[in-house]
């Protein structure tokens, strides 16, 4: 069901679209990197409920479907859609619906423990996740902080959580968990959409996430270090990016090889 008031949009550039959903951070902060991108390409920003201008979220926290709404109505012109963490979950179910209408698929680090769910390191991974979207700020501290660190957030020590970071945790607070999504990944990967997921090998159980994602999307994989979750801030990630999207471009239907 569509929401009576859109999630916001900026756009910047001269080009293609290529739509970018970010996750649990602000959208400036995930997609500043790639604004070079914008002599070619035309950046879609999509800004998730709860993340200024957008309206505030209608319930507690963050909700997957909601977002998925919101990605829907942005698919019209056929975009490559991009997106990171917990927004690559309403991203992929809004691709599932409508596959026809994604020219590209690009996953920064997908919140898709459940692809895993028996490897110990994943269910670990998505445990302390879980403690902290249920608990927010009142999750157990040690566990909070690995959570946190895991997920990029900046100057987290054994001290009181700098500000921006103790908003991150409660905006997110009371968010649905990742594991309750459903998606279906085989009409993305029976459409042939061109698929890359990306990590950067700072997290045993988030590449094993990225490696099952592209199993069963037939995908692309790289894995790009050197900047943690925040995978777009990495040494040759906007080049990586632009070589899918250009090819992808091109109509092929069928994942490229890994160049």
């Amino acid at each position: 069901m569509r929401r009576e008031t859109a999630a916001a949009v900026t756009t910047a550039g001269h080009g293609p679209g290529v739509l970018l959903v970010h996750g649990g951070a602000s959208p400036r902060t995930t997609w500043e990197p790639l604004t070079p991108l914008t002599a070619r390409w035309t950046l879609i920003v999509m800004h998730r409920r709860g993340y200024p201008p957008s309206p505030p979220e209608q319930g507690e926290g963050h909700d997957f479907d909601v977002d998925a709404d919101d990605v829907a109505g942005l698919l019209k012109a056929r975009p490559h859609l991009v997106a990171h963490s917990y927004g690559a979950l309403g991203a992929l179910i809004a691709a599932a619906r409508a596959p026809e209408r994604v020219r590209s698929l690009v996953l920064i680090e997908p919140a898709l423990h459940n692809l895993v769910a028996e490897d110990p390191a994943v269910a670990r991974f998505e445990q302390i996740g879980n403690d902290v979207l249920t608990h927010g700020l009142q999750t157990d501290p040690a566990t909070l902080r690995e959570f946190l660190r895991i997920a990029g957030a900046s100057n987290v020590t054994d001290g009181p959580l700098p500000d921006p970071v103790a908003r991150g945790v409660r905006r997110a607070h009371g968010s649905r968990l990742p594991g309750e999504a459903r998606i279906d990944l085989a009409a993305i990967r029976n459409a042939e959409i061109p698929t890359l997921v990306v990590s950067g090998a700072h997290d045993e159980a988030i590449e094993r996430i990225c490696d099952a994602a592209s199993s069963q999307l037939g995908g692309q994989r790289s894995i790009l270090p050197g900047a943690g979750h925040f995978v777009m801030r990495a040494a040759g990630f906007s080049d990586r990016l632009e070589r899918f999207l250009a090819r992808a471009g091109e109509g092929r239907s069928r994942p490229l090889a890994q160049p």
